[in-house]
């Protein structure tokens, strides 16, 4: 129970997590389960965070779902594939997500409302690795929730642009060659039942008003208190003024990532981040706590890269430009990317992290990134069968995408180079209508056609001419869904300082931890399986108070 001092503004507990997102959350079942009592502080108005706004899939490797369909995965072969794909990874915090990831969903599972489902043939992301899934099972989907169920807090869940009445597995981003019928959708409005991240958020949040855990809102922690090298606590700000919450056992930060401070971003990334699709709200505040602390910090040139689009003037509450992950739009067959010599420069079908690459190239001659600006450039057979964003097929173009006549028109809108756009749409033309890309391999994958139009066979389901008049394109930006470098911690979660010794009484989880997988984006999910099973591992370890 809280002991409270009205006066003193001071509370004790066993455990503060800063951060109300699907980790926090995680945290605070785990450790409220594991005998501990439990405060959630959050900055903002709402909970959530980026998990709210996302697919809500959740990649873990070897799980119940697997077996219980009879796919077979093993511990081996989750390590041998991150084996392959990095030699920078922390061996013990990876096998304890490799090997904990399976019993957190499952605890999850019957501790909460959520429930998951296989998305089924959901590739892993690079099937060439060994220990990869071509035919998927360790993505995991969730069930629609029933909003209603939260009462009052269900005004305090944080919404993207649109609230989406749809399991990822009913869309063409899961496989389904259809949406479900308009009278599934105005059922599922009435009952304001919710899929995607709204669905994992809603589950972790009844779980949490189950247990009497409310999250603070609207209070943001502005310094952890340490005595004696240990972590004991934090002071938050209130409307009424601050308030120091002392924590017994300790303070678990689940902030989320730092992609919206842009002095951090510049700092320590690799390459330009200009258009997150993650809310405003990631603004590196628990790293800089964890620092003040004494953390080590690991993984911070690396982000959960993704390219975006920015649809029109739709923006946040503070201003900041709304933007959304290109998937499905750069894979359809009758499109392709270019740069501002009018060239392609990547398979534009390739999973979204890994592309991070080809717009990081920096060109020495001109100093500059040498594939930014970028331009997602269809022809008028595209516009009229897929949607682009929020604009659909039949209905009028934007102000927020080009339109010209011929291809030279439409390289003098964007600004790219004319005859080199014509030529590469030549090029490519030649190849597709033979269902070939030898430039860049685009359709060769599994995971290449499984984003396109899967009405066409083969390669053609992603390669396609560009060759009716008119021409298009929308401008695309280096986003990220978040960063993951943080604080380096141990296979509990426990924070580290630069020698490698535990900071008594404080645990980093989700993207203000340095990543399990560092920079590796294993397959769709890929941030939310070792975000919720470390906060399952740190919120049950913290409530045993091993803060040794």
């Amino acid at each position: 129970m809280f002991q409270k001092d009205p006066w003193k503004m001071q509370e004790t507990t066993d455990i503060v997590i800063i951060g109300a997102g699907a980790s926090g959350m995680a945290a605070a079942i785990s450790a409220h389960d594991a005998g501990a009592s439990v405060r959630i502080v959050d900055k903002g108005p709402s909970v959530g965070g980026t998990a709210a706004i996302s697919g809500g899939v959740i990649w873990v490797p070897n799980n119940a779902h697997m077996a219980r369909a009879g796919i077979e995965d093993n511990r081996e072969a989750a390590l041998n594939y991150f084996r392959s794909l990095s030699n920078d990874l922390d061996p013990a915090v990876l096998e304890a997500f490799i090997d904990e990831g399976p019993a957190a969903i499952e605890f999850l599972e019957t501790a909460t409302p959520l429930r998951l489902a296989m998305l089924s043939g959901y590739p892993d992301y690079y099937l060439d690795r060994p220990g990869a899934r071509p035919g998927g099972g360790r993505a995991l989907d969730c069930d629609l929730f029933d909003f209603r169920s939260l009462g009052d807090w269900r005004e305090k869940v944080l919404t993207g642009a649109d609230i989406q009445r749809l399991m990822l597995r009913e869309t063409p981003l899961g496989g389904a060659a259809s949406l479900p019928d308009p009278e599934v959708f105005g059922a599922r409005i009435a009952n304001d039942q919710r899929g995607f991240g709204q669905a994992l958020v809603g589950a972790l949040l009844s779980a949490c008003l189950e247990r009497g855990i409310e999250p603070m809102l609207n209070s943001p922690a502005k310094r952890l208190l340490i005595e004696n090298d240990a972590v004991v606590g934090v002071v938050v700000d209130t409307a009424a003024g601050p308030r120091t919450l002392r924590a017994g056992s300790a303070v678990i930060i689940a902030t989320g990532g730092f992609e919206w401070n842009r002095e951090l971003a510049a700092t320590f990334l690799r390459g330009p981040l200009t258009r997150p699709a993650s809310p405003p709200l990631a603004t590196g505040d628990g790293l800089k706590l964890a620092q003040k602390a004494g953390a080590a910090l690991g993984n911070m040139t690396s982000a959960w890269w993704a390219p975006t689009m920015t649809a029109g003037a739709d923006a946040w509450p503070d201003g900041s430009p709304r933007s959304s992950p290109v998937l499905i739009e750069r894979t359809m067959p009758g499109s392709i990317m270019v740069n501002r010599k009018g060239e392609r420069f990547c398979n534009e079908a390739t999973n979204y992290s890994a592309l991070a690459g080809a717009f990081h190239v920096f060109d020495p001659n001109t100093y500059d990134w040498a594939n930014l600006p970028a331009w997602l450039v269809f022809d008028a057979g595209y516009r009229a069968r897929y949607p682009v964003g929020p604009s659909w097929p039949g209905t009028p173009t934007p102000d927020w995408m080009f339109e010209a006549p011929t291809l030279g028109a439409l390289a003098e809108t964007i600004g790219c180079d004319a005859a080199g756009l014509e030529s590469t749409v030549a090029r490519f033309n030649g190849h597709a209508t033979k269902g070939e890309d030898p430039d860049f391999a685009r359709g060769v994958s599994p995971y290449d056609v499984f984003y396109g139009d899967r009405s066409r066979a083969g390669s053609a389901a992603t390669l396609g001419p560009l060759e009716a008049a008119p021409y298009f394109a929308v401008p695309i930006h280096m986003g990220a869904l978040g960063t993951n470098g943080g604080v380096k911690t141990d296979a509990s979660g426990r924070a580290l300082d630069p020698d490698g010794a535990v900071i008594p009484g404080l645990y980093a989880v989700g993207n203000v931890m340095a990543a399990p997988t560092g920079s590796v984006y294993a397959g769709a999910g890929g941030t939310l399986g070792p975000a919720l099973t470390f906060g399952v591992i740190a919120g049950r370890h913290a409530a045993r108070r091993w803060n040794a």
